[in-house]
């Protein structure tokens, strides 16, 4: 009975369905929030999803600010750019609208106004968060307008060091937005490779979460059916971006993901977080690269498990089908199958590799992996991932 003890935390109010960000104002209210920060990014900024949104705040007469400078990739040099126009307009909360990086953003900006110490100092080590000013964190209201990181109901955000080329994970508990609107409508105009990209982040999410070790059933039960979600409903989503049923699918599967990995991530994202970081690549979609090769090095600690899901998902052959299925859905929608056709020009000498695989051993996600992830054990993966010999 010793191994079964374990914590569980459970995301904020949603509210999900099409046509619900017409509710943006009530949200605002609901979260106490009077003049909010409108946080985005920059090519989502120039569309009609903006403009409509924005006319919502206009008819109700709220005052509102925007910001849009966010990398895919955000960066410090953002945050402080973000906090500055926060502190300026003297907003007291965030509408964090958009896919990962803008959530993310948009929680740290809420989170780091009110703060004297540099971000770094809140990274998700020990109880590092308690450091921060909790009175002074801001509300958040996020609007999810992709459907991958899940980040509209996570007490946390990822934000690239620029000195150090490594992604960080800022944790607080208040960084869980107070409400989320998740109106699968605002995600119908994605194109297609952000479309496949997020939701194999979601995969990966749920993937990982459900392989983790640890005793969490609620979060394992979470991960299984997002996944079906995902496998059933990525490829009509891809396919055709008006599917509103299979948008709202693969937008439920991206929460659960979220929700499902605090249990644990793994050597997916160990992996992935580096190669962003250096490379500047999408993290969906190197999750997605990356997927295949993590799964066959974890199998001797999770092939009883895959075989579970294998059966629950409706697909044959346990473990081996399972790893078929997953090779097959990335080369139905196009994913890369290989480092080198995802970074066009791929020059990664011996030093490089050296440095991805010591990174992504200190990454974070590291500690959730089922097989231990040691630095040699890293650069073979990355080896693998470059050959793409699975």
């Amino acid at each position: 009975m010793s191994k079964l003890v374990s914590k569980w935390n459970y995301p904020t109010t949603v509210r999900f369905g099409a046509g619900r960000i017409s509710e943006l104002p009530d949200a605002l209210a609901f979260a106490g929030i009077k003049r909010p920060l409108f946080v985005t990014d920059p090519g989502l900024a120039r569309l009609p999803v903006v403009a409509s949104t924005l006319k919502i705040l206009d008819d109700a007469k709220i005052p509102y600010g925007v910001f849009s400078d966010v990398k895919a990739n955000p960066v410090g040099a953002n945050l402080d750019a973000g906090v500055a126009v926060f502190r300026k307009g003297k907003h007291d909360g965030v509408i964090a609208f958009g896919g990962g990086s803008a959530l993310d953003l948009g929680k740290l900006i809420a989170f780091q106004a009110g703060q004297t110490r540099p971000i770094w100092d809140f990274e998700d080590v020990g109880d590092w968060w308690t450091r921060a000013n909790s009175d002074a964190i801001a509300p958040i209201v996020a609007v999810p307008t992709t459907a991958g990181t899940g980040s509209e109901v996570g007490r946390a955000g990822v934000l690239t060091n620029e000195e150090t080329h490594t992604k960080k994970i800022i944790f607080h508990p208040k960084l869980l937005p107070a409400i989320v609107i998740a109106d699968p409508e605002l995600t119908t105009g994605m194109p297609a490779f952000i479309t496949i990209g997020t939701g194999m982040d979601a995969l990966a999410h749920c993937l990982e979460a459900y392989c983790a070790p640890g005793y969490h059933p609620m979060a394992d039960g979470i991960a299984l059916e997002g996944m079906r979600l995902v496998l059933e409903n990525l490829p009509k989503a891809a396919a055709n971006g008006k599917d509103i049923t299979a948008r709202a699918n693969m937008m439920a599967a991206a929460a659960m993901g979220a929700t499902a990995f605090q249990k644990g991530l793994g050597a997916i994202h160990s992996l992935s977080h580096p190669i962003g970081a250096l490379y500047d690549t999408h993290h969906g979609m190197t999750n997605g690269v990356f997927m295949p090769y993590v799964l066959a090095f974890n199998r001797p600690a999770v092939e009883e498990r895959i075989t579970r899901a294998a059966a629950y998902l409706g697909i044959k052959g346990g473990f081996d089908g399972f790893m078929k299925a997953i090779l097959k859905l990335r080369k139905e929608l196009k994913v890369p199958h290989a480092l080198p056709d995802l970074i066009k020009g791929l020059d990664m000498d011996a030093k490089r590799r050296k440095l991805i695989a010591e990174m992504a051993v200190a990454d974070p996600s590291t500690g959730g992996n089922p097989v231990k992830l040691t630095r040699k054990a890293a650069q073979e993966l990355l080896e693998k991932s470059i050959a793409g010999t699975v």
